[in-house]
Order: structure tokens, then C-alpha cells, then sequence
């Protein structure tokens, strides 16, 4: 453990006890889902539960993100009732957070431009999605959809979750492997994904262990948040593949989430570059490029 990583962790060590973990996320969870009831009985009559699970225009995406709220204000009153403690105490110092998000942006969009490039090339290139003027029209509320939808995952797994088993438990296997599992697994839907399911937990889970040991390095969650934020805006408003999840994306890929051997190769390839971009944090943070 990282003498950075035990800074980040001790506030959790106040309130260890194991059976406050089930507690709190059983409350996040429950928000959770009073807020998607909230939503749900909120939704303009040219919506419905359904047209907002596929996600296939700009404002049915924005308002799937923006269920993501409920994850946000649950966690945050879980901390505060059962831990006592802050929900800003899950983020690290917030300066060197807020830089480590700017870096961690600036480091991943890059590599997945040249790669997506270059898949694309390869695979075919896209197809035109939404009109650019309507893409820009979308751009901010999007960017403040995913910012909340990334922020709520990060501040659950790798704060809450990575900072409450650490203190608990000295082996990585707990605060490092098992909250990525979750995080991995929270993500299968063989109904939307077909054949190519276990290849989504896959990918998302290798994200979910290299946005762990970035944190455990860091002592912040700015880092890890960047990550993601990043990764879903290139997924979900730059290059989407057709059909479900596609309706805020400028460009199209030339098949369909369910298409079986396209998808798997492109999850294959985004692993890889998931890789690269962590050898590339790794090496910057030996450098010191982070900063203190």
C-alpha cells in the first residue's frame, strides 16, 4: 500500500465494520431507484421507459445518463448517515484530484483518436450519426450527463467501495480485484450484447482494475474519473456502434452491438488500448508527470 493510498483510505478507517458495507449499499441502491421511479413519471410524452433504455436519439440518451443521479445522492447520504463522514472525503484532495481528471482526459482521448482511427480504418470506415449542428446543440448537456454518470461509478467503487474494504482488509485481492469484479459484472446484458456479453464484463471489468490501481497510486479518484469520463464520451458522443446507445454519437461504426465477431473485435481492441493507456499513466506517474 502507497503511503498516498493510506492518506486516501483513512478516513474510512474511523468506521470499518463490515456490516455497514451491506447497509449503505442498500441505501445507494434504494435512492437509486426512487430517483428512476421520480424520472420515470417524469418523462416527456415523446418518451417512454422503453425508447430511453435503447437510447437511440440525443434526448433519450441524456435523460438514461441522468438516471445515473440517483447513484450520485445515494452515495453521498451513505456516507454521511452510516460512515459520518463527507462524500468528498471518497475524491482525495480535491486540487490535485481536479488536475489528475484534466491529465487523465488529456492522456486517454489522444490514444483512443489514433486508435479509433485506425480501427476504423481497418474495419470500415463510419457512418454518419447525428448532423454536427445538432451534436453541438447536445454537447454540453451530454458532457454533463456522463460527467455524473462516470462520477457516480467512480465514487462507488473506487471510493466507497476500495476505500472501505482497504480499510478493512490488508490484501489487494480485496480492495484492488473485488470491487473491479463488481464493477465488471454489474455490466452483463446478454439481452442488448447477444454472444458478446462476457466480452463487455470483460472490458469493463479490465478498466474497473486498471481505474483501481490508478487510485491505490494516486490517492485520489481525478485520475481514475478522467479515465472514464473520457472513455464513455469517445463511446457514447464520438463513435458509437448502431442501434442501442447510438443516439448522441457524430459518427456510426458499420455494425451493431449484437453483431457477434465486429463487436467482440472492437472489445478485443479497446482492451488493448485500455492496456496502453495504463502503461502510458503508469510511466507518467513515475515521472512524476502528476505531480504531488
Amino acid at each position: 500500500m502507497t503511503p498516498v493510498f493510506a492518506r486516501y483510505i483513512a478516513p474510512a478507517r474511523a468506521t470499518p465494520q463490515l456490516w455497514r458495507l451491506p447497509l449503505a449499499l442498500a441505501l445507494i441502491f434504494g435512492m437509486h431507484l426512487a430517483w428512476l421511479y421520480l424520472l420515470a413519471g417524469a418523462l416527456p410524452g415523446s418518451l417512454t421507459w422503453g425508447t430511453v433504455l435503447a437510447a437511440q436519439t440525443p434526448l433519450a440518451v441524456v435523460v438514461l445518463l441522468s438516471g445515473f443521479g440517483g447513484l450520485l445522492l445515494g452515495v453521498g447520504v451513505a456516507v454521511r448517515i452510516v460512515h459520518r463522514r463527507p462524500v468528498r472525503s471518497l475524491i482525495g484532495p480535491a486540487p490535485r484530484a481536479l488536475r489528475h481528471f484534466v491529465l487523465g482526459v488529456m492522456l486517454l482521448l489522444p490514444v483512443y483518436l489514433l486508435g479509433g482511427a485506425l480501427w476504423l480504418a481497418l474495419a470500415g470506415w463510419p457512418e454518419a450519426g447525428l448532423a454536427p449542428s445538432v451534436w453541438l446543440m447536445w454537447l454540453i448537456p451530454l458532457v454533463f450527463v456522463i460527467l455524473i454518470q462516470t462520477g457516480a461509478e467512480e465514487l462507488i467503487f473506487r471510493g466507497y467501495l476500495q476505500q472501505q474494504l482497504a480499510a478493512r482488509f490488508r490484501s489487494p485481492l480485496a480492495w484492488l480485484v473485488l470491487p473491479s469484479l463488481a464493477f465488471g459484472f454489474l455490466h452483463y446484458d446478454p439481452v442488448t450484447m447477444g454472444l458478446n456479453a462476457w466480452f463487455v464484463v470483460a472490458a469493463t471489468g479490465l478498466f474497473g482494475q486498471v481505474a483501481a490501481d490508478l487510485t491505490a497510486r494516486t490517492g485520489t479518484l481525478g485520475l481514475a474519473w478522467g479515465l472514464h469520463f473520457a472513455n464513455n464520451f469517445f463511446a457514447l458522443a464520438l463513435v458509437a456502434p448502431k442501434g442501442n446507445l447510438s443516439g448522441a454519437a457524430l459518427l456510426n461504426m458499420p455494425f451493431m452491438v449484437g453483431d457477434a465477431a465486429e463487436m467482440r473485435g472492437m472489445l478485443l481492441f479497446d482492451m488493448a488500448l485500455i492496456l496502453l493507456v495504463w502503461g502510458l499513466a503508469r510511466l507518467a506517474l513515475s515521472q512524476g508527470a502528476f505531480g504531488a
